[in-house]
């Protein structure tokens, strides 16, 4: 198993990656519908935080294993059946997601999380038994996952109390790893491989969000229940999805990686700032469920604090991507400042009779103003290449008055 070329042409995901995704989507799924059921019960706090954990634990087996297939997938009989067994653990662990938020309970979770990181170690040792310029950062990554799957094995008979603590820990001990482990040296990931399978994952979590929505609004249609504040809902629903789709995919991420390339601070910020882009929206489609069934069930506009199911995530959505996709690529000034300007709007948007509504057309606004300034940048780009290419046929000026040779 030799590290593959992060040069390589025409890198694009497997079937068998593909196939990964989609079996993660099952996790995600059940996150997005426990906490779309804590919201409509009034656990705000509890179901945020719950599902905060619960999806660290999802996003981080679906990124650590994306990374490694980035930079060694020999694609043989043993390598597929090493990813099946972290398949299975990912349905292990979309069974427990229930049971983790109703009762924190966490041994099914914890068993479907054991799978998936201890088929992750052994194809590590593989690497590190294969490839000997990257044998240290893989003996690494393979003794830090197997120390941290021994954490999270111990935190399940750690009394309740204390367990909140010991998570905390043990998130840091997982985001420590690959750090402390890269700092052998840097496994060969592809620039555009990874940005792909970030593209592709984002896409996931966005169409789970409109399902989520959709199924409760059309929930609410089939009761009857057809008031102009559910189809407010509806539309503001679809329009914050299709602006977060194009916000996101405004700007090439593979270009971004291939000049970060060997930079980890960037390169870390990049892959961990995802987390908050992947939640935030999962979290929005569970958000929207919520709202759908307080406004199915109540004659009354649902409090303030329902509306902020929907916004925050947004809001948060919107910040990330401008961490982490904006502000590395240099954008204008207006993009720069339009994105924090409009997510604090939105979270104001939480006070409105129809939050959704007016917190999707505050987006669109955005989407238009990031729309017109790249027009605008690529036309003064363009202006300035056309002005080159002339000066260069007519050569170099002459002083006034001089003599043709």
């Amino acid at each position: 198993m030799l590290g593959r070329d992060p040069g390589e042409p025409h890198r694009t995901a497997t079937s068998l990656e593909l196939f990964f995704d989609l079996c993660f989507v099952i996790a995600v799924a059940q996150a997005s519908e426990s906490l779309h059921e804590a919201v409509a019960d009034g656990h705000y706090a509890t179901g945020f935080l719950r599902f905060a954990l619960v999806f660290f634990t999802i996003w981080w087996a679906w990124m650590n294993f994306t990374w490694f297939a980035s930079a060694y997938d020999p694609d043989d009989v043993s390598y597929r059946l090493t990813v099946l067994v972290q398949i299975t653990g990912a349905l292990v662990l979309a069974a427990g997601v229930s049971r983790a938020f109703e009762e924190g309970d966490l041994r099914v979770i914890t068993l479907g999380y054991l799978m998936l990181r201890t088929a992750l170690a052994g194809l590590w040792l593989r690497a590190a038994r294969s490839d000997s310029g990257g044998r240290r950062t893989a003996l690494r990554f393979a003794a830090g996952v197997t120390a941290c799957q021994v954490g999270w094995v111990g935190l399940v008979f750690v009394p309740a109390p204390a367990r909140l603590p010991g998570i905390i820990v043990m998130i840091i001990a997982e985001l420590s790893v690959p750090v402390w482990a890269q700092s052998a040296g840097m496994t060969p990931w592809h620039p555009r491989h990874i940005a792909e399978r970030y593209e592709l994952f984002i896409l996931i979590v966005l169409g789970e969000s409109v399902s989520a929505a959709t199924t409760a609004v059309r929930d609410g249609f089939d009761q009857h229940h057809s008031s102009s504040a559910l189809y407010a809902l509806a539309a503001g629903g679809l329009l914050m999805v299709f602006a977060m789709w194009w916000l996101y995919f405004a700007w090439p991420a593979h270009t971004l990686l291939a000049t970060t390339h060997r930079t980890d601070r960037k390169m870390f910020t990049w892959a961990y700032g995802h987390y908050l882009i992947f939640a935030s929206a999962a979290a929005t489609g569970a958000g929207l469920a919520a709202y759908a069934g307080l406004v199915t069930r109540n004659t009354g506009v649902p409090s303030p604090a329902a509306g902020a199911a929907v916004t925050v995530p947004v809001a948060l959505f919107l910040i990330t991507v401008w961490a982490v996709h904006v502000r590395p690529h240099q954008r204008s000034v207006v993009e720069q400042l339009a994105f924090p300007v409009v997510a604090v709007c939105v979270l104001t948007a939480a006070y409105s009779p129809a939050p959704a509504l007016a917190a999707g057309l505050m987006m669109v606004a955005l989407v238009v103003v990031v729309t017109l300034s790249d027009r605008a940048g690529r036309g003064r780009k363009e202006e300035g290449l056309t002005s080159s290419a002339l000066a260069a046929v007519r050569g170099p000026r002459r002083p006034p008055g001089s003599a043709k040779s």
